[in-house]
């Protein structure tokens, strides 16, 4: 008899429940009546998050990581490469990639392969239009610019690339550098990466270069982490640190970090131009605008943060 009857059976004689059931029945009834228990109980064991975070959502942090993922990386990428490098099922990737790039954060690069998308930059632009920092050192910006009748931008760091996050053009100038606000390159390249690298922590600085995954943009790249180290040496020598046509043949850089108060690099601001211009013997002197104004802004920042008045 199965246990639904067993159990109708009982309650019409008018008889207890607990009442020993015989042998030939209770095996049935014990072993049948778990499967309908387990269904809502395993749903709603779903419900509750892993290793008790209440605001873990796996499938967001699973979307998130494939952002970080296809942005840490410098060419496009395919499925199969997404789901090695994350330990994913390719149904499970696909699904997040699909979503991905119905809301344009992504986009389909030729040969079914995936990229950031043209969302992400406008995103990201106004991200970095609300950022404080920005706006508070924009007027030191313009000043140098003026003074030196070069590209001037400030950028942050950010993991182990250098982020935009205000730029300005000279007036008048026909060629013009074809960095964006809102973009980011590596932090060896750079020169703004260089000088906020060369005031960290020494564990900081070690920990991020372990993470750098060099690739030579041109032959005077820097390629290895001692390359690396010994020009963070020079910066700290210096003052200042130079992007000599790492990132791009034809451009010369000069960088500045802008420090707080306590002297922790939270930011730098950097000189461009071609290498006409910004010719080797020049760059002492190009430097030492860099670094003053890295200084005022430096500074600007302390007395705003002990709440007295800044001058511009």
């Amino acid at each position: 008899m199965k246990a639904e009857s067993l159990q109708s059976s009982t309650a019409r004689n008018g008889k207890s429940a607990h009442r020993p059931a015989s042998s030939a029945t209770a095996p049935r009834a014990v072993l049948r009546r778990p499967k309908k228990l387990q269904a809502p109980l395993a749903a709603n064991a779903t419900t509750q998050p892993e290793h008790g975070d209440p605001y873990q959502l796996q499938g967001l942090d699973r979307v998130v990581a494939i952002l970080d993922l296809l942005g840490a990386s410098d060419n496009s990428l395919s499925l199969a490469e997404i789901c090695q490098r994350m330990g994913l099922h390719k149904s499970t990737a696909h699904r997040a990639l699909m979503a991905l790039e119905r809301t344009g954060m992504i986009e389909r690069a030729p040969a079914n392969r995936y990229r950031l998308g043209l969302k992400l930059y406008d995103m990201g632009s106004r991200a970095v239009e609300q950022i404080d920092l920005r706006s508070r050192v924009h007027p030191h910006l313009r000043k140098l610019a003026l003074r030196v009748g070069e590209t001037v931008h400030l950028g942050v760091l950010h993991k182990t690339r250098v982020v935009y996050i205000d730029k300005i053009e000279p007036i008048n100038r026909r060629v013009c550098i074809s960095s964006r606000t809102g973009t980011s390159n590596p932090v060896y390249s750079t020169s703004l990466g260089k000088a906020i690298l060369a005031y960290l922590p020494s564990e900081e600085v070690a920990k991020t270069v372990s993470k750098i995954q060099f690739t030579g943009f041109t032959s005077k790249t820097l390629t290895t982490p001692t390359e690396l180290f010994e020009a963070l040496e020079r910066v700290r020598r210096r003052g200042y640190a130079v992007d000599d046509e790492e990132m791009e043949i034809g451009t010369r850089c000069v960088g500045a970090a802008i420090l707080d108060a306590t002297g922790h690099p939270i930011a730098a601001v950097s000189i461009s131009g071609s290498v006409t211009r910004l010719a080797a013997h020049c760059v002492p002197a190009i430097a030492q605008h860099v670094i003053r104004c890295s200084q005022e802004i430096s500074s600007a920042l302390s007395v705003e943060a002990e709440g007295g008045p800044t001058r511009q």
